[in-house]
């Protein structure tokens, strides 16, 4: 996946890259001034002017000084050795940037004297390799146990209608990261030691597989806490954005709010009967058959969607799909495990789950059944969980499997993933 950003920022301030040549000091900044620095995509340019999309959101002015430093990396790479000169003209609109320099008189924009920049092809086709390293070589679902003194963790990928457990090795040399609480956004994943993994995490993990699939060491993990909801809507409040959902597991009313960053999506009837039929072991569907109509790939508890690739510096590209609660690092479409996925059954559900059109809120119904991947906290505005991804249309299914059990994982959330949570 890259460098997280925090990661990214250290590499250049360790290597000395953004320290200030004298040729490059700008006359109208103090000696004095307050070092700055931000990291994001291009919005536009005119000039020397720069107007960056932050991190954060917000909109930061960037004034290019006279003799400064533009260099050009490829995604993934380290070692500021190999990057390469950059002209200011080369630059284009969502080309991912790390600028640093002193804070502008106003007190918001930034006296760049270094820019380093990540071209925007270039981050999609690192995306593009990384979805395909995680659909062919990763596994995903919910971690049933974890023994940090022996580094394992164990993974349950129930696929539609069969479970298989998968024990993936961990190592000194694996990356592991974890979803901050309450949020979707790979952005926020931070490095995050084995005993922080806890049974009933969601998981995704990619390396190098056993012949028999049963055992994976791995190169890289992403885990959080996801909460699965599976029942009917009691109630919708367009007003705040929220619907009332009777869980089927706990009897409870529960809220969920609709976010901006929610995928909402519904299920066509031909689809949810088939998955209904292999949930309860029917041969309507035919051994092998897609339940997603995509080509042979892993089953829905397989392998989701990839975590959003590259480091913060590289995600938010136009064509990336970082992880943003859209797609999908969960983004980040969300592809299935690929074949020979931990699930062992063709039918790549979640990618076909991250094609269908989208949804909103006012096409659903009072009594309509749903499934919920949401946060696990409740961290919405009005005291509910947020929904990651709700499925509609899952009424043969919830009939097929009284128990709720989901057929969705955060990580399609990946439109990319990525999305992030995307998943």
């Amino acid at each position: 996946m890259g460098l997280p950003m925090v990661c990214m920022l250290a590499v250049v301030i360790g290597l000395g890259v953004g320290a200030r040549p004298a040729s490059a000091t700008p006359s109208s900044a103090s000696p004095q001034a307050a070092a700055s620095k931000a990291v994001g995509t291009v919005k536009s340019i005119s000039g020397n002017n720069i107007v960056l999309a932050a991190e954060g959101g917000s909109d930061t002015n960037v004034v290019v000084q006279d003799g400064a430093r533009l260099l050009q990396i490829e995604p993934g790479e380290t070692d500021l050795k190999k990057a390469t000169p950059l002209q200011l003209t080369d630059l284009q609109n969502g080309d991912r940037i790390l600028v640093r320099g002193s804070a502008g008189p106003d007190g918001k924009s930034i006296l760049a004297v270094s820019v380093i920049a990540m071209k925007k092809a270039d981050l999609a086709a690192r995306h593009a390799h990384e979805q395909a390293e995680w659909q062919r070589n990763g596994i995903g679902g919910l971690v049933s146990a974890v023994d940090p003194a022996a580094g394992t963790i164990t993974v349950s990928t129930s696929a539609l209608g069969a479970n298989k457990s998968v024990l993936v090795h961990v190592s000194k040399n694996t990356v592991l990261r974890r979803y901050a609480p309450g949020s979707v956004k790979f952005d926020d994943a931070a490095a995050a030691p084995i005993d922080q993994v806890k049974a009933g995490d969601q998981l995704r993990a990619r390396g190098q597989k056993s012949a028999d699939g049963g055992e994976l060491t791995a190169d890289e993990v992403v885990s959080g806490s996801f909460r699965n909801i599976s029942g009917t809507i009691n109630s919708i409040d367009a007003g705040t954005n929220t619907i009332t959902v009777q869980d089927l597991v706990t009897k409870k009313p529960v809220i969920v709010q609709i976010s901006q960053t929610s995928q909402l999506r519904k299920l066509p009837a031909p689809m949810a009967q088939r998955i209904a039929a292999r949930l309860k072991g029917g041969s309507d569907a035919p051994a092998g058959a897609n339940a997603g109509g995509g080509a042979p790939s892993g089953g829905a508890g397989s392998a989701p969607a990839a975590p959003a690739a590259g480091s913060a510096l590289e995600q938010r590209s136009g064509d990336s799909g970082a992880a943003r609660g859209q797609g999908g690092p969960g983004g980040p479409g969300a592809n299935g495990g690929g074949r020979g996925g931990a699930g062992g059954q063709g039918g790549d559900l979640q990618q076909a789950i991250s094609r269908m059109p989208p949804s909103n809120l006012t096409d659903l119904q009072k009594g309509d059944a749903v499934m919920i991947v949401a946060t696990a906290d409740n961290t919405g505005a009005s005291g509910g969980v947020v929904a990651i991804t709700l499925l509609s249309g899952v009424e043969p299914i919830l009939q097929a499997s009284p128990s709720g059990q989901s057929i969705l994982t955060p990580w399609t959330m990946s439109g990319a993933p990525g999305g992030d949570a995307a998943q």
